[in-house]
């Protein structure tokens, strides 16, 4: 009997030894581990939720264990009991206040945080943004910067302390950009251009993803996201621009065919080239590529569809 109850208490520890190095042991915890000021406040939004959610779960599980070790089938057992019990009005207060004030306080947090993390709200800052226009491929990632006209396959370089503004589409499959110690992901779309605000506040190397499943090499769809100093990224501007090719429209519609890449860089690349990605799946009028058209509410109209030609009648069943 002693030897029965010994080993259960040392499977519990066992158990949680492993849970504390599960959550503990880990030097990079991804979004618990932010690096950039959006994350940060996700990061926090997690732990509040987590915390009034615990003020719930957490008394529930601890009853629910002395619940069934109280009332447990055993020799001789001395609980008491009361057949006739059915209500408590303070009881039902407890249980269905507490909850309820919660899931308020719950749905007050997460509804600024809303406002307050929308992805094209621009970072208060003193220093110009950064734009970086990225296109989601089949496995890889373009990201252009227009500013500084080069562009890189796989590779991410952002200067430190400076707002990033992200825009981002898809000449693919739909994806989702993510840079979880930087900020929340969002989808690469065909035919949009997403807006997406990020920063990184301190320096060192981040891992991106494509976290939308999109075929065979979707696993190869991961990236490098270094932050440096300011004068390290001009530099490396400057590097670009002396040692790489340039990006030609042919060579863009060979790196847009399906296949994986290895890291590449561009010392220049098409004028309007992010913006002939994005309008090449926004529509067309009267069988030429334009801009897309606008119905009176502010969104995009239904493409038109050609003339069908006149099909024979078809004999009707009685």
């Amino acid at each position: 009997m002693c030897n029965t109850k010994l080993r259960r208490w040392c499977s519990c520890l066992a158990v949680t030894a492993v849970m504390l190095l599960v959550f503990t042991g880990c030097s990079n915890a991804g979004v618990l581990d932010p690096k950039g000021p959006i994350a940060e406040q996700q990061r926090d939004l997690m732990y509040l939720s987590t915390a009034l959610c615990a003020i719930v779960i957490v008394p529930v599980l601890v009853l629910s264990g002395i619940i069934i070790w109280r009332y447990r089938d055993r020799a001789g057992r001395q609980a008491k009991y009361a057949p006739n019990w059915a209500h408590s009005t303070k009881l039902e207060i407890v249980w269905w206040g507490i909850p309820i004030i919660v899931i308020l306080a719950i749905a007050i947090v997460t509804a600024r945080a809303t406002y307050a993390l929308e992805p094209s709200k621009p970072i208060r800052s003193e220093v110009k943004p950064l734009t970086v226009q990225v296109t989601s491929l089949n496995w890889k990632w373009l990201f252009q910067y227009p500013e500084q006209g080069i562009a890189a396959v796989n590779e991410l370089k952002l200067p430190q302390g400076v707002p990033v503004r992200f825009e981002i589409t898809a000449d693919s499959p739909m994806n989702s950009f993510w840079i979880p110690q930087l900020g929340g992901q969002i989808y690469a779309m065909s035919g949009m251009a997403m807006t997406l605000y990020l920063q990184a506040d301190e320096l060192g190397t981040y891992a991106g993803y494509g976290a939308n499943f999109t075929g065979t090499d979707f696993a190869k769809m991961v990236f490098d996201v270094e932050a440096v100093t300011p004068e390290r990224f001009n530099q490396w501007v400057s590097e670009v621009k002396a040692d790489s090719p340039a990006l030609t429209q042919a060579g863009y519609e060979q790196l847009a065919k399906p296949a994986s890449s290895k890291v590449l860089t561009y010392s220049s690349f098409p004028d309007g080239l992010f913006d002939k990605i994005v309008r090449k799946y926004a529509g067309h009028a009267h069988g030429r590529p334009d801009t897309p058209k606008h119905d009176d509410t502010g969104g995009h109209a239904m493409n038109h569809m050609p003339d069908m030609p006149d099909m024979p009648d078809m004999p009707m069943d009685n």
